[in-house]
């Protein structure tokens, strides 16, 4: 858990106005559509921040920021691969690269996303609709 959340202007400065303007609609769209704990830590080796989204033990996603950019990660277990794999027409060609190239470990598919504006939002909406369903009307 993060000291000091960062504000807008430093998350503007970090990431820029569009991606900061990405970022935004992301959560936003995610916080009207789910019912969610929601925690600053550190981003780790590789980001400066992680804004994770869970609930009962188990995460939804999480959104990654650094130094000009931002990401958006989600994590699909078995059962949400096999949705995905018979899902895969309604999803974009970037969408299905990154998850093809993204490796798979013994607790699922990591899949980092990038999130520096709106061109694969619904396609984001879309992902999590397969990893749990809206909870919020």
């Amino acid at each position: 858990m993060l000291e000091k959340i960062p504000d807008r202007e430093e998350m503007i400065s970090l990431i820029g106005e569009e991606a900061f303007l990405a970022w935004e609609a992301l959560r936003s769209k995610i916080e009207e559509s789910y019912d969610m704990d929601r925690l600053w830590n550190s981003g780790g080796k590789a980001w400066k921040y992680e804004y994770k989204y869970r609930r009962g033990g188990k995460t939804l996603c999480a959104l990654y920021a650094r130094e000009g950019c931002c990401g958006f990660m989600v994590i699909l277990g078995k059962a949400e691969r096999d949705k995905f794999e018979l899902e895969r027409q309604n999803f974009s060609p970037r969408i299905l690269e990154l998850y093809d190239t993204s490796t798979t470990y013994h607790d699922g598919k990591w899949i980092m996303f990038p999130a520096d504006d709106l061109t694969l939002f619904d396609d984001y909406i879309n992902l999590l609709q397969i990893k749990r369903r809206p909870n919020r009307k």
